[in-house]
């Protein structure tokens, strides 16, 4: 017989919070895929060029880390300790994203330096929410 842990209250704050934030990345990829005319008419030349020779693979791989990552904080809020494998599955896939957008499209010289920062965000928020679910699975507080 096993008894379940009452996860604390900052524990489903923080579930939330991230659920938020990958939904926020499910609005940005349904946004690239299907609103695709309104961003590129915003865009300068050497922008509409990087962002219109995303290959599939990378935006397959931008799909699979919303999605999964989306999963994950769904996990989190059923106290599922599978969370920490879509975690793993969304970050992974983020990386393989990040690297075809930072190292061999030219989105940096297209969009400048700033380009790094928001593959650096969720690079970060990715582990720690690999070691937050983790960390809910060593408390108990996820099954």
């Amino acid at each position: 017989m096993t008894t379940s842990k009452k996860p604390p209250v900052w524990f489903w704050v923080v579930s939330v919070i991230a659920l938020l934030w990958n939904l926020v990345g499910v609005m940005n990829y349904l946004n690239q895929a299907f609103n695709q005319v309104a961003l590129l008419e915003a865009m300068d030349q050497a922008q509409r060029t990087a962002f219109e020779s995303i290959p599939s693979w990378a935006t397959a791989a931008f799909a699979i880390a919303v999605f999964s990552g989306t999963l994950a904080c769904i996990g989190l809020l059923l106290r599922k300790k599978w969370a920490k494998t879509f975690f793993v599955i969304s970050l992974i896939a983020a990386v393989v994203q990040f690297i075809h957008w930072l190292f061999i499209s030219n989105a940096v010289e297209a969009f400048g330096p700033s380009t790094y920062t928001m593959p650096l965000i969720v690079i970060i928020i990715g582990i720690y929410l690999i070691f937050f679910s983790k960390k809910g699975i060593e408390k108990g507080w996820l099954k």
